[in-house]
């Protein structure tokens, strides 16, 4: 009965999206979530949560990919692919919000602010001036130019700004100065999730929730840090605030950048908890779609694939085990760092650590070659003579990454690589004008598409 009931709604949904011109438009961006990513999580959502539903996204009426090839490659990096979803325009790995040719090229949430008055709100888990929201505001030619990204940024005039720290956090004189140079141009500043008084300060808002200082992400989900701000929290702090300071219409971006974290680390488990932590952001919206559903627009894609994930490896389990997700209790990034604080003068006591944290031998069976790898690399560490697997944004002791290869291996989780890859990514849609998506997308129509849907093109 529930899935009539949802192919009824997802009828009713696609033929009244051609009705009208969406006064409120979220895009929901999966920072590196191919398709093998998304299967990863339903599979997860089926077989260990027991639920019959599809996860949130795969239940929406339009579903579809999008190319997401760069001006340059054939691999495009997220500078490249956040500015073809946010202006339209294909342009070359690293360059923001400017062609190829170093011309300046607006986001459609720049031309909806200033044609049609819609308040604006950029919402990320990573770094708030890292390259896909920072697509949506600023034009550099290299997406490392944070104090320029930050100038173009605060003189967006976008209402709500929110994600981890600066990129540039750790030059203190620098991050000073670009703090100050949104204060100067009326945004009230908030580090942490910040007290009703401070949200309500101000019509603009800058608003950084990191969980330790030297972070580029807000906290993995696995993690359960707590008083860490979640993607969630901070969609429900932009909406509101654009309920507030424009309540007629708006437009509203959403990346869960940590997807991407973990991906080029390899960190299946994390990959699988960052996409339900998204669905919860993504529920934020489809709540308020619900109450408005004949003005309300909802897109959720990608920027890119990232690391190659796949349900199913050579040589596993002939069915996946996504239920040693759960014993996972810690990102591999964090125990790479306990692993040496923690793991203590013995091999027992590291067994102990990968225990708690991972479920190995409590839960997770492990077989005498798997130790024996394991108790090699363990080995090597203590002396300090362990080697280094190196990825885009964290070292990993070479003791860590033989501990994830084993457990990805064992639940049934495998990565093609630590990078990127040219892999199609997903689309989904829900509201007015989401029929505009079911075909075969490349990524510079989906923003062309909602210019169309809400008049900026004709």
């Amino acid at each position: 009965m529930k899935r009539l009931f949802f192919t009824l709604m997802a009828l009713s949904a696609i033929a009244l999206s051609y009705a009208a011109k969406p006064k409120y438009v979220f895009v929901f961006v999966g920072d590196g979530m191919g398709m093998g990513h998304v299967m990863a999580a339903e599979t997860y959502n089926r077989t260990v949560l027991g639920n019959d539903e599809n996860i949130l996204m795969m239940r929406f009426p339009v579903a579809s990919l999008a190319m997401t090839y760069s001006a340059d490659s054939p691999v495009t990096d997220s500078a490249a692919a956040g500015t073809a979803l946010a202006t339209g325009f294909k342009t070359k790995n690293s360059m923001v919000g400017m062609s190829p040719d170093t011309v300046a090229v607006e986001s459609v949430s720049h031309e909806l602010k200033e044609k049609f008055g819609y308040g604006v709100g950029i919402v990320t888990s990573v770094c708030y001036d890292d390259a896909t929201p920072a697509t949506h505001f600023a034009h550099q030619a290299n997406r490392g130019m944070y104090e320029e990204i930050n100038r173009d940024g605060a003189c967006s005039g976008f209402d709500f700004i929110a994600g981890a720290n600066t990129s540039a956090r750790n030059d203190g004189e620098k991050a000073g100065r670009i703090f100050d140079e949104y204060r100067k141009n009326g945004y009230t500043v908030i580090n942490g999730l910040g007290s009703r008084n401070e949200l309500e300060a101000g019509d603009k808002i800058l608003l950084t929730a990191p969980y330790e200082d030297k972070a580029a992400q807000i906290g993995y989900t696995i993690d359960s840090i707590q008083g860490a701000a979640t993607l969630p929290q901070l969609t429900r702090l932009c909406l509101g605030h654009l309920m507030k300071v424009s309540p007629d219409k708006f437009f509203m971006m959403v990346e869960a950048g940590n997807i991407d974290h973990a991906a080029h680390g390899n960190d299946g488990g994390a990959v699988v908890k960052e996409i339900l932590n998204f669905q919860e952001a993504i529920q934020v919206a489809y709540d308020f779609y619900l109450r408005h559903p004949k003005e309300t627009l909802i897109v959720v894609t990608a920027d890119h694939d990232t690391g190659g994930m796949t349900v199913g490896v050579d040589k596993g389990p002939s069915r996946p085990v996504l239920k040693n997700i759960d014993y996972q209790r810690i990102s591999k990034e964090r125990f790479s760092d306990v692993c040496v604080a923690e793991g203590g003068n013995t091999w027992q006591e590291m067994k102990s650590l990968l225990s708690e944290k991972l479920g190995f031998w409590s839960h997770i069976p492990v077989d005498e070659v798997e130790e024996a790898r394991m108790l090699e690399c363990y080995g090597r560490m203590k002396a300090k003579a362990a080697g280094t697997q190196k990825t885009l944004y964290k070292d990993f002791n070479e003791f860590t990454a033989v501990v994830f290869d084993i457990l990805n291996h064992k639940t049934g989780l495998g990565f093609t690589t630590f990078s990127h890859t040219g892999n199609p990514v997903p689309v989904f849609a829900v509201g007015v004008g989401c029929g505009a998506f079911s075909d075969l997308n490349n990524n510079i129509e989906i923003p062309q598409k909602i210019r169309k849907l809400t008049g900026l093109a004709d």
